[in-house]
Formats: structure tokens, sequence, C-alpha cells
């Protein structure tokens, strides 16, 4: 059983860096500072850099895993929206691919643009991420069953 958790959980975080790939490559190029931070998250999931940028290498050749509680599907959408801004250049594809995540991650359609706008303001103005998800519980609230 504890094997099966751990590639359960090694997958969880695979998939999040693909997704993470995915958005920045969004707008046709992969910046330094995009590449930088999506290691970084990987890192903090206890991955090494270099399997991380196989990872990213080949993310356009793989599936979304969603993950199964409101604080995991927070927190991926809370990282695509802090790496869109990572280089200082919000571009739509990439905000079209942050709300097009985030309803796949299992957001309302109805909810996600609000969600993904207060995510990207809470970071614009320094609030941690723990603040901008307490902030965010209506919309964390609002996925669907």
């Amino acid at each position: 059983m504890f094997g099966f958790f751990e590639n359960e959980q090694t997958r969880k975080i695979r998939s999040h860096i693909q997704n993470l790939a995915a958005l920045a490559k969004a707008d046709g190029h992969l910046d330094e500072r995009e590449m930088s931070f999506i290691v970084a998250v990987g890192k903090k999931n206890g991955m090494r850099a270099d399997e991380i940028r196989n990872i990213v290498a080949s993310s356009s050749t793989n599936r979304l895993v969603v993950p199964d509680n409101d604080s995991e599907r927070f927190d991926q959408i809370f990282d695509m929206v802090d790496m869109m801004l990572a280089d200082g250049v919000v571009d739509d594809s990439e905000m079209n691919f942050c709300t097009v995540m985030a309803e796949k991650l299992g957001f309302r359609k109805d909810v996600v643009n609000l969600l993904v706008k207060q995510i990207s303001q809470g970071v614009k103005d320094g609030m941690d991420r723990e603040t901008i998800k307490s902030e965010t519980q209506p919309f964390l609230k609002s996925i669907r069953q």
C-alpha cells in the first residue's frame, strides 16, 4: 500500500510539473524565469533538477492528473498563476490556459475567471499563498461534485 501511495504522489507531482510546463510554453517560448520557477516547484516536492527538465522537455505528450482534494487543486492553480506572472508579461494565451486548467482541475466554469484574477491580484500585491487560499475559499467550495 505504501508503494502505491508513493507512486500516486510521484504521479501527481509529475502531472503538476507537466501542467506548469504547458503553461510556460503557451506563449510560444519557455522563459528562463519560468523554467527556474518550475524547477523550484519540483525541488520543493523532492525532485532533481535534471528529472524536472526532462519532464518539461516532454510535457506535450502527457495527460492531466487531477488532484483529489481542494487544497491540492488550489495549490496547482496557484502555481500556474504564479508562474504566468513570473516573466512579467501576462499574455492572453497564458491567461486562457490558466482558466482552462482551473476548469479541468474541477472548478466551475462560471468562477474560474474570477478565481484566476483573484489569485493574480493577490500574487501581484505580495500576499502569501495561505492568505490567498483563505480569501478564495468561496471558489474552492465551488468545485464540481
